[in-house]
């Protein structure tokens, strides 16, 4: 008896010797049509990917969440198989299965997170920014020391967080998102709900463009902006080094 106490003891105290893994939070939008026209959307597939190649190469443990939860529609003009991190991923009917049954974020705890990440695709202009969950999540994670971060698109989910002393969190930080000129390029602009620099730039944040379609990521403390899918995997590595520190 004295023997399976101590064997018990020991496995506790081992147990309770092991590091916390770090869970990181991907976050992808429920909006599917691109309104105003006959086009589908959603979240864009190598946003995705690629910062998730980076998270569990570093040994993190990643979830799935959406404002709504449930299924989260992928643009397919992001399904580029050509792309070997996309296809690994695409192929995995365990990853896509986990995007068809997202976590809502009305019932994360956000204390179970050290870093909560937003991933373009244009259908986040309809469903980030006035989520209140978007807003309380990152919030609470962001002031609790972990990392905000969002490419592409994915920072319309920051034009909207307001920090406990009232003030946006973007307020006087640095940042990036898709430009003006690549959405004019794309000849989207008329289609969306408002430009997503612009409402950056509003809320005072100082935008930082670079040549569309090149590589460019933008950090502030621990929060990390890409302006394109081409910022993905960079965008990744930054927040990894950030959880590494």
């Amino acid at each position: 008896m004295n023997y399976l106490i101590l064997l018990l003891l020991s496995l506790f105290s081992l147990a309770s010797c092991q590091p916390d893994v770090t869970k990181v939070l991907i976050v992808v939008t429920n909006h599917s049509d691109l309104v105003g026209t006959d086009t589908k959307t959603g979240y864009y597939l190598s946003e995705v990917t690629h910062p998730y190649d980076k998270f569990i190469k570093a040994g993190f443990d990643v979830d799935f969440a959406s404002p709504e939860g449930g299924a989260a529609p992928m643009d397919p003009k992001s399904l580029d198989l050509e792309d070997p991190l996309n296809k690994s991923f695409y192929e995995n009917k365990e990853l896509m299965g986990q995007l068809e049954k997202t976590i809502s974020l009305k019932t994360i705890n956000p204390k179970d997170y050290k870093a909560i990440v937003f991933a373009g695709g244009h259908g986040t202009m309809w469903d980030f920014a006035d989520s209140e969950a978007i807003s309380q999540v990152s919030r609470e994670i962001y002031e609790s020391g972990g990392v905000v971060a969002a490419v592409c698109h994915g920072p319309a989910a920051l034009v909207n967080i307001k920090l406990s002393n009232g003030d946006y969190l973007i307020k006087g930080k640095r940042v990036t998102g898709f430009t003006n000129v690549e959405e004019d390029i794309v000849q989207l602009s008329k289609f969306m709900p408002f430009m997503l620099e612009d409402k950056l730039k509003e809320r005072g944040a100082t935008f930082e463009g670079a040549k569309p379609w090149s590589e460019q990521v933008v950090v502030d403390g621990r929060l990390v902006t890409g302006q394109n899918p081409a910022s993905a995997s960079r965008l990744g590595l930054q927040v990894v080094e950030i959880l590494n520190q």
